[in-house]
């Protein structure tokens, strides 16, 4: 099917009732096309059916009728998290019609230039870097995507002036055909949502799809330092800009200068530098001046300044912003300080990787909080961090014996478990008291599940400002 000129009288079914499945329903609806939108919920579960029935799309709820996927759909737009398996996703496989998801939807309608984000971790803290810092630039960026507005609600804004910025999940860009953005950035690949992928591999293929259909006209930023990254350079056609903590790049990129050692984690002043492709290196900031703390944080910003270079944004025009940026909310988010204790909130660390880089951030004797869905990981690349830097663990939810397993052969002497109680919120608010009763001044109380919330909460942003609320009520 052609976007988007030809959508008008063509029969579109969206599959999900979420938020970006309402707006794509909607946006379809406008362009002229013929949907149906589809819900596996109970209808009373589905408060948006009725606000879509008023403008004339059909709804239908309670599950998947044999009929909705038949040889006249031209088109199947999923709500990225459900899965291929899906009977609807396999009909439509079957009868060879495209399923979607709203990114691909998105890009046929925006009139602006794309950066698309991806990653295993950082992607909404660079996401919402890039757009300030553009901002600040005067490059007009519209922010959008997994990070909440739906991008099809933000495309239908844009402007050829604008920049859209787009976070993107391996879900998300899973679903994608035609997809190009003029600037991918992929931060990251770590073992993660294997529950919904399967496999690494697929995985991997999922994120590499932000580059597939580049031209040596668009722009590749990649983790010149992670090795699955680094191992999509020959699938990439456009014009490489890498970023670098721990190598001195001969040609064009940003990195650190001088780099970092392996296992270094200070070794005096350093300088983020951008080398131009004539080769002249250009200072940007150092550092230490950086307005988020931890490591992973300056890779963060490396990736955000090699992105804003690649818009055509100057060196000077980005030194403000990376001072000033403090960071999103529930990804180590510094909460309060009670009785000489530091409490950080970072909810939205949902695998092994993302919670080890949020411990290395800190510098003093951590208690962690930590456990979640399990998804089948062992938890293994754990053990070092918690030998060198926990000191005690309290441990929740379905992974939680996992979890204290780990404590225990990292050496850990203090490994709480807290039982699950009837209300999920009471759990975390006994999680916390507890993690506060084995904390001294000076330690730090870290809110870092290493899982997702799903066992428990309906999100992790839920999970978070509950710790929040416990943790200013102790």
């Amino acid at each position: 099917m052609k976007h988007p000129e030809q959508y008008r009288g063509r029969q579109v079914v969206v599959l999900g009732l979420a938020k970006s499945g309402v707006q794509v329903a909607k946006t379809l609806h406008r362009h002229g096309a013929i949907v149906t939108v589809n819900d596996k919920k109970d209808r009373d579960l589905c408060p948006e059916a009725s606000e879509l029935e008023a403008l004339g799309i059909s709804v239908l709820c309670g599950g998947h009728p044999d009929e909705l996927i038949h040889q006249g759909i031209e088109l199947v737009v999923k709500n990225p998290g459900i899965p291929y398996s899906a009977p609807p996703v396999v009909q439509a496989s079957r009868l060879g019609i495209d399923v979607v998801t709203e990114v691909e939807v998105a890009f046929h309608l925006c009139a602006a230039p794309m950066i698309g984000i991806t990653g295993s971790n950082g992607k909404t803290t660079t996401t919402t870097w890039i757009g300030s810092l553009l901002q600040s630039a005067g490059l007009n960026p519209i922010v959008a995507g997994n990070i909440g507005t739906p991008l099809c609600e933000a495309a239908e804004k844009a402007r050829a002036d604008n920049w859209m910025v787009a976070e993107l999940s391996s879900f998300q860009l899973k679903g994608t055909q035609q997809f190009r953005p003029t600037i991918g950035v992929l931060l990251n690949v770590a073992e993660t949502h294997l529950d919904y992928h399967g496999s690494m591999e697929d995985y991997i293929s999922s994120k590499a799809k932000l580059f597939a259909n580049q031209t040596e006209s668009d722009t590749a930023v990649i983790n010149w330092d992670d090795p699955v990254c680094r191992g999509l350079v020959p699938y990439i056609s456009a014009r490489l800009v890498p970023f670098s903590m721990s190598e001195r790049l001969m040609s064009e990129g940003v990195y650190i200068e001088p780099p970092y050692l392996p296992n270094e984690t200070d070794g005096g002043p350093r300088t983020a530098v951008y080398r131009d492709s004539d080769g002249s290196v250009i200072d940007i900031i150092r550092v230490d001046e950086i307005g988020l703390p931890g490591r992973f944080n300056v890779e963060n910003a490396l990736a955000a300044i090699a992105a804003c270079l690649a818009a055509g944004a100057s060196p000077d025009q980005l030194i403000e912003q990376l001072r000033a940026f403090r960071g999103v909310e529930h990804r180590l988010e510094h909460v309060a300080v009670k009785e000489g204790v530091a409490y950080y909130n970072n909810s939205k660390a949902t695998n092994s990787k993302a919670t080890t880089m949020a411990i290395e951030a800190l510098d003093a004797p951590i208690v962690l909080i930590a456990g979640g869905l399990d998804r089948g990981s062992d938890y293994m690349e754990l053990v070092p961090v918690f030998r060198n830097k926990v000191k005690a663990v309290v441990a929740l939810g379905e992974t939680k014996e996992k979890i204290a397993r780990i404590a225990e052969l990292a050496g850990l002497s203090d490994a709480l478990l807290v039982d699950t109680e009837d209300n999920a919120a009471e759990t975390l608010r006994t999680a916390t008291r507890k993690a506060a009763a084995l904390a001294e001044p000076g330690d730090i109380v870290l809110l870092s599940p290493a899982c997702a919330s799903w066992d428990m909460f309906a999100s992790y942003e839920e999970r978070g400002r509950i710790f929040k609320e416990a943790v200013h009520t102790l």
